[in-house]
């Protein structure tokens, strides 16, 4: 069953079931349009509507430690383009999956790894979560408020971020090249390193000696007062990025405060008395006082949603950048692609057999 929309349509992927960054990759691959088949092992719960980041695939159910259904996993990778795992280091390998056997029963299959340490290094085979993978790479020591502890980003900078993203960049361009050469290859994906690149522009601000190693200090890290959020009247926050001078002027301006006193706002010395001018500025009025004077101007404003409210906005409303699939709540794919659109595909709780896949996709 290729999918008949989408870039990436005709694109064959074995997924093996795990939990995380490796699901995720998975889930952007299909909504943009490979076929992609998840090996779950037998036993496995079964999908339900709300496991949506398990959409748009088609799952079987392989005892891999069996002859049987070992030779049914390779009869689908021979016929794939990709494979993704997510597994420590050596246990594809002890299932006779690895790369070696791999590789050599299909050349041109492009093998993608996802791990938290990567396949190599001292930590390779320890185990981990995402909070563990950022705070090696130095992006956790960079984000809280000054003089507290450092606050997890969700898990959205290291298994999304650093992790699933790098593995659909990694497993795309392998693909390209194998377009070109006829030969695969295994594509590394390490959460330290996609973390550590995420970094990339933070240590070039260091380079220049524009960024201090330490917490709320930092243009970009809720220090400077005119990129950061502030408590309203009634509680809730909003956010204001105004950077530039253009955006910072139209911002004052709209709050009804002198601009000489913003003067030298780019002097971290000046911080602390200008943060303590905005917060009690906006503390004086609510946050939908402050959307009706703000939002939608050069000022660089946005009211701080909840995950409940975010999709409600009337701009994400407009985009439909949310929406529901099977009755549960999504954020819809992204990109957008104006000739070969992604679809939102939903969860199928089908057991597919492997056979019926593999005479399906052929030869290769």
């Amino acid at each position: 069953m290729d999918q008949d929309n989408g870039p990436l349509s005709g694109l064959r992927i074995v997924e093996f079931a795990g939990i995380g960054p490796a699901p995720f990759a998975a889930m952007l691959l299909a909504d943009m349009g490979a076929d992609v088949v998840r090996i779950t092992r037998p036993g496995a719960p079964g999908l339900e509507a709300s496991d949506i980041v398990e959409r748009g695939r088609r799952v079987v159910s392989i005892d891999l430690k069996s002859r049987d259904g070992l030779e049914s996993a390779l009869q689908l990778i021979d016929r794939a383009d990709a494979l993704i795992e997510g597994f420590r280091p050596g246990v594809m390998e002890r299932l006779e999956l690895g790369p070696d056997v791999a590789l050599r029963r299909n050349p041109r299959l492009v093998y993608g790894r996802m791990t938290g340490w990567g396949q190599t290094g001292p930590l390779a085979h320890a185990a981990g979560h995402d909070i563990n993978y950022i705070a090696l790479s130095g992006a956790l020591h960079a984000i809280g408020e000054g003089g507290r502890g450092p606050v997890p980003p969700l898990n959205l900078l290291g298994d999304f971020g650093g992790g699933s993203l790098y593995l659909v960049v990694g497993v795309l361009a392998a693909l390209l090249e194998a377009k070109r050469s006829g030969r695969g290859q295994v594509v590394d994906a390490a959460i330290v390193d996609g973390a550590a690149s995420l970094l990339t522009f933070i240590y070039a601000a260091i380079a220049r000696g524009e960024w201090r190693d330490q917490r709320g200090a930092n243009l970009l890290d809720g220090g400077a007062p005119f990129y950061t959020t502030y408590r309203c009247a009634d509680g809730e926050y909003i956010a204001v990025g105004a950077l530039e001078p253009q955006f910072h002027a139209r911002l004052i301006e709209r709050l009804g405060l002198p601009p000489e006193t913003f003067a030298n706002r780019q002097e971290p010395a000046t911080w602390p008395r200008l943060n303590e001018l905005l917060r009690n500025t906006f503390a004086a009025r609510t946050r939908r006082e402050w959307c009706d004077i703000l939002e939608g101007t050069d000022a660089c404003f946005a009211p701080v949603l909840s995950l409940g409210e975010a999709p409600a906005h009337p701009h994400m409303a407009a985009r439909g950048v949310f929406a529901a699939l099977d009755g549960v709540p999504s954020p819809a794919p992204a990109p957008r692609f104006s000739r070969t659109p992604s679809t939102f595909k939903p969860v199928d709780a089908t057991i597919h057999d492997p056979a019926v896949i593999a005479r399906e996709w052929g030869t290769r």
